[in-house]
């Protein structure tokens, strides 16, 4: 699976970064797109990274702040303007209901698929199948604030079927009791082990993808040994003041963050509008103080998990 930020400033869109947006590209996996916060113009950027709204299958919002949420109108309705859609859910904290419902209303606009809304208040799993569970937990910020740990189950053991050709075992209706491990007897009298030919099994990815947060215990757990950790860094170390009086971090923070959890690989996205792409290198110098493996999101950048 792939990252691909698609906003990555604080607070308001400059010339070089667009708002909080980020996509999990889950298509090799299951067909489908996870979005990951919609500030304003999320529908243009999906398009430029050539991303299709009909692919979404669940949007998780952290929180309500305009910046994280403004492109949510367009992205829900001009979803509507393509045809066999698949039903979407977002996933947000209480209130969204009552933002989506509001514009759709008053903007005369409708959905001609089904949206199923999950508004979070508290801690949990808020979804899981056989591929995958994600869990949210309440970050500490200055309106209600959720982070993401998204698990990867490890994919089972599968036959090696080029090792069960050498073996001069050709296929047959044995093949699915090999597959389970079990021992059988093949039409030739020799009796084999299905444990023998199986591939091992393979580890699934962890990430966390952060909202808006000072430093906090949830923001640790939910990082707990990722393979990627997105975490905030609005603003550098020197304005460490400013950051928590706004209920945000800066690039010290999230790497203490990220070396306290174990994490394997430390991103860092929401940067202020008072930074250029010309002060990227500073900021990840900073970071990297304090924990070696950090990089910064840029617009567009893409990360393989």
């Amino acid at each position: 699976m792939n990252l691909t930020f698609l906003g990555t400033s604080a607070g308001s869109p400059t010339a070089e970064r667009n708002v909080s947006s980020m996509v999990l590209d889950l298509r090799q996996e299951r067909g489908k797109l996870w979005l990951f916060d919609c500030g304003e113009t999320t529908q243009m950027q999906m398009q430029k990274a050539k991303f299709s709204l009909a692919k979404l299958e669940i949007i998780f919002l952290t929180h309500l702040h305009g910046d994280h949420v403004f492109g949510l109108p367009g992205v829900l309705t001009s979803r509507s303007l393509m045809q066999n859609q698949s039903p979407l859910t977002l996933i947000a904290p209480k209130g969204i209901k009552q933002l989506v419902e509001t514009v759709i209303e008053i903007s005369y606009s409708w959905l001609t698929y089904p949206l199923n809304i999950i508004e979070l208040e508290e801690n949990g799993i808020v979804f899981e199948d056989n591929q995958f569970q994600v869990e949210a937990k309440l970050l500490k910020h200055r309106v209600p604030c959720f982070g993401y740990r998204i698990i990867e189950k490890d994919l089972p053991a599968q036959l090696d079927i080029d090792k069960l050709k050498q073996a001069n075992i050709q296929a047959g209706s044995y093949y699915s009791d090999l597959k389970k491990g079990k021992t059988v007897t093949l039409d030739d009298g020799r009796i084999i082990r299905g444990v023998d030919y199986q591939s091992k099994v393979k580890k699934g990815k962890k990430l966390a993808i952060l909202g808006d947060t000072i430093p906090c215990q949830a923001s640790i757990e939910l990082a707990n040994d990722v393979d990627l950790l997105v975490h905030e860094a609005t603003q550098e170390n020197a304005l460490k003041d400013k950051a928590l009086e706004r209920g945000h971090s800066t690039t010290i923070h999230a790497a203490t963050i990220a070396k306290q959890a174990k994490a394997k690989r430390l991103i860092m996205t929401h940067i202020s509008p008072r930074y250029s792409l010309n002060d990227n290198k500073k900021l990840v110098n900073e970071a990297k103080s304090v924990f070696v493996n950090t990089e910064i999101a840029t617009d567009f950048a893409s990360f393989h998990v």
